[in-house]
């Protein structure tokens, strides 16, 4: 009997636990650890999902703890499972596990990816924030023109009742808040649904492909952070962040969504410079010479009326992308410049509970406010942190709508921000060749 312990995030550790480990009758894993998002440790993985190899659950602890488990349980193997890490944090924890005595092992595509009965394009990126959700939401709107019937399936986000969370299917306003969601959740499933599209998420990702498949002519996978997919796709496009040249190189596994990627979007070429977009496309001509590269830009617009000159605006961000995505800013911050505002009111001063300890664990995020909602308390911080900054609106980048779930007390001015195609060949024209394949007989 091999022991191990998996190296998460509530996500893919989940994942790789299912598909390669849970029927295993030679393993036992003996605790998953969990990282990057606050409030998901100290659970337990329940039986239901467990397996009858696990009728106790599986115990889910931080990751602080990995050397003490490894060394207590007489860990053979630790697995590691999660995404947007640096080649240096991904070895870290390698010598933590080999320090303990264990080996150290990433399991791959071959292991985890599912198949599927429909064709999947799987949408992924080398970083987080790069645009894999406006880059889905746009395949899916050209599929469906042409007749096929999309569902979106998106990289887990398993923050509540872990067993209820089984399979999630959104097809509604309020099919999505009847699931009591996190912020973090609302961003991804909110517009897409929307837009009319059916969208899946959950634990069990081989019962939510069996499901998504009865009423789907096309699957899209759309991804989370830069992690692999979970099913095995006929077409992988990756989204490379012009505003970050050089992260495609340097992430895991982004590098590996470049190297397999069919397509390579190359977004926000509106915002960065010449010389940046020049070192990503390098980049991808040097890793994957036979991917089709498509530039794409991602224009914001402002809702509401009326100027902001003058006034105190605060503006809040989407969360992973300015925390573990690197970035001091995001969307919300652009369209405030646009809009001529030149000081914003910067909350790092007057943050309160978890979202002060948010700016202490990332410390080079801007003078915007991170949209941390990882459950109640922590949307009550963030009111909080709104409140206490005295600002007169809100410019809210983050892709959800704040003002449906917290009352700021201040008007909320929303961010939008869609694909847009620069120059030539356009993503339209690139997958043509892909629906006239796929259209149903």
């Amino acid at each position: 009997m091999r022991t191990i312990v998996i190296v998460g995030a509530g996500g893919r550790d989940f994942h790789n636990f299912n598909v390669v480990y849970r029927d295993d009758p030679d393993t036992r894993v003996v605790a998953f650890t969990a990282a990057q998002i606050p409030g998901i440790d100290d659970r337990t993985y329940p039986a239901e999902l467990a397996g009858p190899n696990y009728p106790a659950g599986i115990p889910i602890r931080p990751e602080a703890e990995l050397d003490e488990l490894v060394r207590t349980e007489q860990v053979d193997e630790v697995v590691f499972a999660y995404s947007d890490v640096t080649y240096h944090q991904v070895m870290e924890r390698a010598a933590v596990a080999l320090a303990a005595g264990a080996s150290f092992t990433i399991l791959g595509p071959q292991a985890t990816m599912l198949p599927s009965s429909k064709p999947v394009v799987a949408v992924c990126a080398t970083r987080t924030g790069c645009g894999k959700s406006q880059t889905s939401r746009a395949i899916a709107r050209l599929f469906s023109r042409r007749g096929l019937r999309v569902v979106l399936v998106r990289h887990p986000m398993p923050y509540g009742d872990l067993a209820g969370m089984r399979v999630q299917r959104f097809a509604s306003q309020a099919d999505i808040d009847a699931s009591h969601p996190t912020i973090e959740e609302r961003e991804e499933y909110e517009l897409p649904v929307a837009e009319g599209l059916v969208m899946y998420a959950g634990v069990d990702y081989a019962a939510i492909l069996r499901q998504a498949e009865q009423e789907a002519d096309v699957i899209v996978w759309d991804g989370g952070n830069n992690d692999m997919p979970f099913f095995r796709a006929d077409l992988t496009i990756t989204v490379a962040d012009a505003l970050r040249p050089g992260h495609e190189l340097d992430y895991h596994p982004g590098e590996v969504n470049l190297r397999r990627a069919d397509i390579v979007v190359v977004n926000k070429v509106d915002s960065a410079t010449p010389d940046a977009v020049a070192q990503v496309v390098a980049n991808v001509h040097r890793l994957n010479p036979g991917a089709t590269i498509v530039r794409c830009a991602s224009p914001v617009s402002l809702g509401g009326g009326g100027t902001l000159v003058g006034r105190r605006v605060l503006v809040i961000e989407d969360g992973p992308t300015i925390t573990h995505g690197g970035m001091p800013f995001g969307a919300g911050t652009v369209a405030a410049r646009h809009a001529g505002v030149t000081d914003l009111v910067d909350p790092r001063p007057l943050a309160v509970g978890s979202i002060a300890d948010t700016y202490a664990r990332y410390p080079h995020i801007g003078p915007v406010l991170p949209a941390m909602g990882y459950g109640d308390a922590q949307m009550a911080d963030l009111r909080a942190t709104i409140r206490a900054t005295g600002c007169e609106v809100v410019v809210n980048g983050s892709p959800f709508r704040l003002s449906s779930v917290l009352d700021v007390g201040v008007p909320v001015r929303d961010v939008s921000y869609e694909l847009a195609d620069v120059g030539s060949p356009t993503l339209a024209a690139v997958l043509d060749p892909w629906v006239d394949r796929w259209q149903p007989s």
